[in-house]
């Protein structure tokens, strides 16, 4: 059919503008879909590991017109404010969605990939007689592909529309995001403990530094506001406290996300090439959730690139994302134990201050190596 598209993808993150630029690269007629519009703030640590350096500049996705802050610390505070540093392996540096998925949807559209932005995807059904998925979008329109790529993010109503299992169980985590002017170490990635979560801060671009938290949903409820949440309980980290207090705040209000689950989600679903978050969810503290997300919009990308029948596409984009992700993603949620919680992040700090080998051993385990 003329007027079907190779691939349609759906969320324009770092996965979804990933994927489609290596496609249109390739030759491939391609879709992408965002509900919202460019430039745009998500909530992210916006910490980017170096594995996924040396690919972003091979393929010309590298921004180098900005001086970005180059990361090669760790700071760990547990709950009391007892804090330790140690040097990271591979380090990163810090950019922000809104910079880096504007620059990557500009180079997107640079290759020839049509973008429809303020859009929705209500429904994906795959025509097994046809061999096509048809796609309902909510401006009543309706389009056409032989594959799709699932790009929508942590959760989504098309993840209730596809009737994914993780999305029936509730989940007791928040997401909160600011941007901040402060006075912190621009070559420094810190995570502070609280009673019900960990804070990240990172330096990006223009001389701003990211805040990220992740927080519980029941505490939120029980303080009745961010605000009050923070004063409560963030700040009985004096390190924290410092921050949150000394800190000059960019945003009008913070960016949050509800419901942000860790559970584990299949890479292909319904026969849709999942990918990013939607395939997967490390676990903030990890600290490299931004280039596994490059790096599946790669794979998928490389799958369909490769060709073959749909069930070789898909047996291979999911045995690679299982051999790259599945143990990360596994590994990180039992290091989360050790987290958010009084005597717990105590005995996590003093590991990683007192036995370095053990700190090397997480990092390693939850990193991957440069693509």
């Amino acid at each position: 059919m003329s007027n079907t598209n190779s691939v349609v993808i759906v969320g324009g993150g770092l996965a979804g503008l990933v994927s489609a630029y290596l496609l249109a690269k390739n030759g491939q007629k391609v879709l992408l879909i965002e509900k919202k519009e460019y430039p745009l703030h998500r909530v992210c640590g916006e910490y980017v590991s170096n594995e996924a350096r040396d690919f972003l500049v091979r393929e010309g996705l590298f921004p180098k017109e900005l001086d970005f802050p180059q990361i090669h610390n760790f700071l760990f505070s547990d709950v009391l404010g007892n804090s330790t540093t140690i040097p990271l392996d591979l380090g990163g540096f810090g950019i922000s969605r809104f910079v880096f998925d504007h620059f990557l949807y500009e180079q997107a559209i640079n290759v020839g990939v049509e973008i429809k932005l303020k859009t929705q995807v209500f429904e994906v059904e795959f025509i097994e007689r046809e061999n096509q998925f048809c796609l309902s979008l909510s401006d009543g329109s309706k389009c056409f592909a032989y594959y799709v790529i699932g790009a929508f993010g942590k959760r989504s109503k098309l993840d209730k529309a596809l009737k994914r299992s993780f999305i029936e169980r509730r989940s007791p985590f928040i997401g909160v995001k600011y941007h901040v002017k402060t006075d912190f170490l621009r070559d420094t990635v810190a995570l502070h403990n609280f009673e019900g979560g960990y804070c990240g801060i990172n330096a990006i671009e223009e001389e701003k530094f990211n805040i990220c938290y992740l927080g519980s949903r029941e505490q939120l409820r029980e303080f009745g506001s961010i605000e009050v949440m923070e004063r409560e309980q963030l700040w009985k980290n004096p390190i924290l406290r410092d921050l949150l207090k000394n800190s000059d705040f960019l945003f009008d209000k913070p960016e949050v996300i509800n419901e942000i689950n860790f559970e584990p989600k299949q890479p292909v679903e319904n026969h849709i090439l999942m990918v990013g978050d939607a395939a997967g969810l490390i676990t903030p503290l990890c600290g490299n959730g931004m280039a596994m997300a490059i790096q599946s919009g790669k794979l998928a990308a490389e799958s369909i690139i490769e060709g073959g029948l749909r069930n070789l596409v898909e047996r291979r984009y999911e045995q690679q994302w299982k051999g790259l992700f599945q143990k990360r993603l596994w590994f990180g949620r039992q290091i989360q134990t050790l987290f958010g919680a009084k005597k717990s992040s105590v005995f996590a700090g003093k590991l990683i201050g007192n036995f370095p080998m053990i700190a090397n051993f997480i990092v390693k385990n939850t990193h991957g190596r440069p693509f």
